[in-house]
């Protein structure tokens, strides 16, 4: 297979069009840059995600994945360009958006149990005064049960393992019933049966018309599990099927010098815990143990 490259992926002679794509898409940008500080981290990003979409965000690290995540959530502003979510600017739709970020960005010693993080899930439609009702507490344990976690409700969220605590982040997100997903290393450090269980719920979800956009490190999950891939580093390099990440040329011109080949194989070099340059007064934890009993 070839792969086409960025903004030249092959289409139906309908989707040529950008305001049928755009139409479509609850997820639209346009020339989008942004960065911290001074720094860019993503430039001139151009990139329509349908409805209904699992799409895989891959590259290397510090090629800005995160920072497109955090776009899309209107978590930060970007600095030049357009973009549209479910049809608003980021942030507009905030009730109808789950974002989870990096499990690194997340202080796992504050004094909340399972049931407290997921049903934090809740919260954007509770409003500042409401208590959860009947239909909110149903909700997360539904989502609990969902994900295997239904037993460690009210377990401190800090004694879990990696794998139960992206269960139950995940949770969180089922809980709030949104259309979009958007997922930042979901599956990252996590045994292969919670990473299967975790893929079988992402594609679930899919199914039923939700839009889920995840970045990953693990190319294998992106060309199996998911339906569609982009490729980004810095810039976007690549968008189409999620087959489309195991091509030569794309792997090359995504990862460049982050690729080492030996014995006729390519071999990605690069580390799952690196994620972008946090913004002003963003910390980043890096305790993935559970915490002593």
């Amino acid at each position: 297979m070839t792969a086409e490259p960025a903004g030249h992926e092959s289409h139906p002679a309908h989707e040529s069009q950008p305001s049928h794509v755009r139409a479509h898409a609850d997820i639209w940008l346009s020339g989008l840059t942004a960065g911290y500080g001074d720094r860019p981290a993503i430039e001139g990003i151009d990139l329509a995600v349908e409805a209904g979409s699992l799409l895989a965000v891959v590259g290397p690290n510090g090629a800005g994945k995160s920072t497109l995540l955090k776009v899309m959530a209107g978590l930060l502003r970007p600095w030049r360009g357009r973009v549209e979510v479910l049809g608003g600017a980021p942030g507009r739709e905030s009730r109808r958006v789950a974002y989870v970020p990096q499990a690194e960005a997340v202080d796992w010693h504050f004094p909340v149990t399972v049931g407290d993080v997921v049903m934090m899930g809740r919260y954007p439609a509770l409003g500042p005064l409401r208590r959860p009702s009947a239909v909110d507490r149903r909700a997360v344990d539904e989502a609990l049960a969902k994900v295997g976690m239904a037993g460690q409700r009210n377990t401190q969220i800090g004694r879990l393992s990696g794998g139960q605590r992206r269960r139950v982040f995940l949770a969180r997100a089922l809980a709030a019933d949104p259309a979009l997903y958007l997922l930042d290393e979901p599956v990252t450090g996590i045994d292969a049966t919670t990473q299967e269980d975790l893929m079988d719920i992402l594609e679930a979800e899919s199914r039923r018309g939700r839009t889920v956009v995840a970045t990953t490190h693990d190319l294998a999950c992106a060309a199996q599990r998911f339906q569609r891939v982009a490729a980004i580093n810095r810039r976007l390099i690549a968008h189409g099927p999620a087959s489309m990440i195991l091509d030569p040329d794309v792997l090359s011109r995504t990862y460049g010098g982050h690729l080492l080949v030996l014995g006729g194989q390519t071999v990605l070099l690069d580390d799952a815990h690196h994620h972008d340059q946090a913004g002003e007064g963003e910390i980043h934890y890096h305790d993935d143990t559970p915490a002593a009993p």
